[in-house]
């Protein structure tokens, strides 16, 4: 489970690059104390900054010996799972086009809920949901109620602030940007996974640029 290849990735306008940098100050210690020494630097076209993402070095799962040796999925995460945090130097608008606020945000494994409102409304039901991070200071799991609830006060509205996750079966540890049409660009990586029934890996796609269409 090496360090991410420091080579830079690009995708259209934008490119990505692993740095090791500091955790912002905002990250509460027990949550801070999780995540790796290299974020993964999102650029645009003029060079600045888009986003800062540091992952877990080791996302938990609830997977047995079997299990890992047949490959995990995201479903395998337990809802409210830390996952990384995010930091946006300047506005980032999220997949549900919401306009976040320049900061950092602690990011939370949830799957959309199944029902009328939601349905068809996305490609995937697997995100990752932003909490201010002065607001989400311990990383033991939470009421999937409450991490939506905090979320959604991000922008005073209905929805929480999100980052999709497109299922990803790449093995490469470097980050990489890709395409998915429609002004859609993932971030992709391999992160390890740690259970009972022994370590694997597995790579998550966050969407990094564009937005669902209306």
């Amino acid at each position: 489970y090496g360090d991410w290849s420091s080579d830079v990735c690009s995708s259209d306008l934008l490119a990505v690059k692993a740095e090791k940098l500091e955790v912002p100050a905002a990250v509460a210690k027990p949550i801070r104390e999780l995540l790796g020494p290299e974020a993964a630097v999102i650029r645009d076209d003029k060079n600045e900054v888009v986003l800062r993402l540091w992952f877990r070095t080791e996302v938990p799962v609830r997977a047995t010996e079997e299990q890992m040796k047949n490959g995990l999925t995201y479903r395998e995460i337990p809802a409210t799972t830390v996952i990384g945090v995010v930091e946006f130097p300047r506005l980032f608008v999220d997949f549900r086009k919401q306009e976040i606020a320049a900061g950092t945000y602690t990011l939370r494994f949830a799957l959309q809920p199944e029902n009328a409102d939601h349905i068809g409304a996305t490609p995937h039901r697997e995100f990752l949901l932003m909490t201010p991070a002065a607001k989400d200071t311990m990383p033991d799991l939470i009421e999937l109620k409450s991490l939506i609830e905090r979320s959604a006060k991000i922008n005073n509205g209905d929805h929480p602030a999100v980052m999709m996750l497109y299922p990803e079966k790449g093995k490469e540890a470097a980050a990489k940007l890709s395409n998915k049409g429609n002004g859609i660009h993932v971030l992709s990586v391999v992160r390890p996974l740690v259970a009972d029934g022994g370590r694997t890996t597995l790579g998550f796609a966050l969407a990094v640029g564009g937005h669902v269409k209306e």
